[in-house]
């Protein structure tokens, strides 16, 4: 198989609706900060949110923890450290794209990395990405509609807040 048909493929199963596996890892920084990834303009799912630091489907005979290593080099040119990464939890989530009218169903690996780098120094992955944010945690409950918009909406919703807060209680001295 072809990448572009095996991307293809995976666009059609992926927003079709079938349940697969994911990571998302989020940067957190010594501030007290999530960074997340603007995605780009015309990505086929959230086109122009905010999202995860790093994010990415895992593929078969790849372990969570292999896909993040691999996901975290190609979306950030990070070689990240397994020992740090921490586990947070995993979460079976649907969602559906109002913009694309794609239906994301996923069972998502969630894990935080302590990073103590400048925005600046993570790589954008071309045609992917618009570039990283960081936003304070303790800001993340208190968005006004506008701000809450920019992001995809499961973020701020309240189990992944508490996500979040759990990320900062482990990582942030």
């Amino acid at each position: 198989m072809t990448t572009s048909s095996a991307s293809r493929l995976a666009k059609k199963f992926i927003g079709g609706g079938f349940l697969h596996r994911e990571i998302h890892i989020w940067f957190l920084t010594p501030k007290g900060e999530i960074i997340f990834q603007h995605r780009a303009k015309d990505k086929d799912t959230y086109p122009d949110k905010l999202d995860a630091t790093v994010g990415g489907h895992v593929e078969p005979n790849m372990s969570y923890e292999e896909t993040a290593v691999k996901e975290c080099k190609e979306e950030t040119g990070i070689d990240i450290d397994l020992t740090k990464l921490i586990f947070l939890g995993k979460m079976r989530k649907k969602s559906f794209d109002e913009v694309t009218k794609l239906t994301n169903n996923t069972i998502r690996a969630q894990y935080a990395y302590f990073y103590e780098g400048l925005i600046s120094d993570l790589q954008i992955e071309k045609g992917k990405s618009e570039g990283f944010e960081a936003w304070k945690i303790d800001d993340l409950p208190h968005l006004s509609e506008i701000d809450k918009s920019r992001f995809i909406g499961l973020i701020v919703r309240e189990d992944m807040l508490a996500l979040f807060q759990k990320a900062k209680t482990i990582l942030v001295k």
